[in-house]
């Protein structure tokens, strides 16, 4: 037996085939997996945020990011959410609208991560951008925007989206494609360009993160990175100077 498991994984080290049964049992070691991010003197600290609001900050970062040509989608993010006895999910979503009222993205209310936000309305986001080897984090209460400002959204996507949101029965088991390929036929015959309006599905729309903290983070090479968090004050803490915010460094 050692001897077969020997060869086995001399294939395996070699690129050659290997039996079915010997990879399920085989764990993968990818602890020299590294890459370098920034060099002692690219470092971020306090002296470095632009106010002592982090929508300020947030934003500099984010517009930094939509102008890398590297980096696809800036406003991608993890959404991460919990049942409410605590069984945590997390996806990746679109921000859709940020500033002091909070973090936005649109959804299937119908969908898990709906009926989770309805149950347990906290969330956490974050966003990762690679080549500029920065992350920002986001947590928060979370609660649905109104009717009127996810209609108006609504109506401004394309029809082939508005289509889909209507297509989906979000997180739901269907039996195939099918399913979903012969509504969206319909409603693309009935809709399309020139056609019916698309109604407003009462089923989807806004919810909006309303932070409690919002952490900055830059990678360092030496592993030594560098957090700024920006949270709400508990009662009787005082703030950073000209700001609504506790502002903190983090150990990495």
């Amino acid at each position: 037996m050692l001897c077969r498991v020997r060869s086995q994984f001399y294939r395996f080290q070699n690129h050659l085939p290997v039996s079915p049964n010997l990879i399920r049992t085989m764990s993968v070691d990818i602890g020299g997996m590294r890459k370098p991010y920034n060099d002692k003197e690219n470092t971020f600290d306090v002296k470095d945020l632009v106010s002592k609001d982090p929508f300020d900050q947030f934003k500099v970062w984010f517009d930094e990011a939509t102008a890398n040509d590297k980096i696809e989608e800036a406003n991608a993010m993890c959404l991460a959410t919990a049942s409410k006895d605590g069984f945590p999910s997390a996806r990746m979503v679109l921000l859709k609208k940020y500033g002091p009222e909070g973090f936005t993205f649109y959804t299937n209310y119908t969908s898990r991560k709906g009926g989770e936000l309805d149950s347990n309305p906290r969330a956490a986001l974050v966003f990762y951008w690679e080549p500029l080897k920065r992350s920002i984090r986001v947590e928060g209460n979370v609660e649905r925007v109104p009717m009127e400002e996810s209609k108006a959204y609504f109506h401004s996507r394309p029809i082939s989206s508005q289509i889909g949101a209507w297509v989906s029965d979000q997180s739901k088991v269907i039996n195939d494609r099918s399913v979903l390929t012969d509504k969206e036929a319909e409603l693309t015959a009935k809709h399309q360009e020139g056609g019916e309006p698309m109604p407003f599905p009462t089923h989807w729309g806004g919810y909006r993160v309303v932070p409690r903290s919002i952490e900055f983070w830059q990678g360092q090479s030496n592993r030594i990175h560098d957090r700024i968090k920006f949270r709400i004050p508990e009662e009787g803490e005082s703030t950073a100077e000209d700001s609504k915010w506790v502002l903190e460094r983090l150990a990495p």
